[in-house]
């Protein structure tokens, strides 16, 4: 990580020292870390999703990027995961939402999976993993479809639009790119 992207993630560290896999055994490329609800509903905002999206989350944790797309947008959503735990928390909080019609969660390696039918995807992983998944991204989403990441970019790609907020003195940054 170069300095740039150490300061980048200075914010985050103290949650990151805390967080990790909940699976003893399992390695994840990158440690599950909650997303704050306003950060959450600002992103979908951000990407203008509605009723007629297919949000993917890459790296989906609890599940709540999706699970917010169906409850307050309608949306339909798919949650992908490497831990299983985090999966089953997920398909939990979709029931407890009563969205679990409208959205799938699936243990998955996200560089293996197939998100060629999202129209957004939603993204808070580092900023090697987002430049790994770039030509997949680029290559399999259609014209139109919108990718919003939290805290860290895409290298290479210039954001098309962004948004900041300020929760406990923290900075949250997001960005958003359409696919051309």
């Amino acid at each position: 990580m170069d300095r740039r992207h150490f300061v980048m993630a200075l914010p985050v560290l103290p949650a990151l020292a805390a967080a990790g896999c909940s699976t003893p055994g399992l390695k994840l490329d990158a440690p599950y870390v909650s997303t704050p609800q306003q950060v959450v509903d600002e992103m979908l905002k951000l990407a203008q999703v509605g009723p007629t999206d297919v949000v993917y989350d890459l790296g989906c944790g609890d599940g709540r990027f999706v699970i917010n797309a169906a409850s307050r947008y309608g949306a339909r959503g798919v949650g992908i995961d490497l831990d299983p735990l985090r999966i089953a928390q997920a398909r939990e909080g979709a029931l407890r939402e009563g969205v679990a019609d409208r959205v799938s969660f699936r243990q998955e390696d996200l560089f293996k999976a197939d998100f060629s039918a999202a129209t957004v995807v939603t993204l808070f992983l580092f900023t090697e993993l987002n430049a790994r998944l770039a030509p997949r991204l680029r290559a399999e989403l259609k014209p139109g479809a919108r990718i919003v990441a939290y805290e860290y970019g895409i290298p290479g790609w210039p954001h098309q639009d962004q948004a900041q907020m300020q929760i406990d003195g923290q900075v949250h940054r997001m960005m958003l790119w359409r696919i051309g």
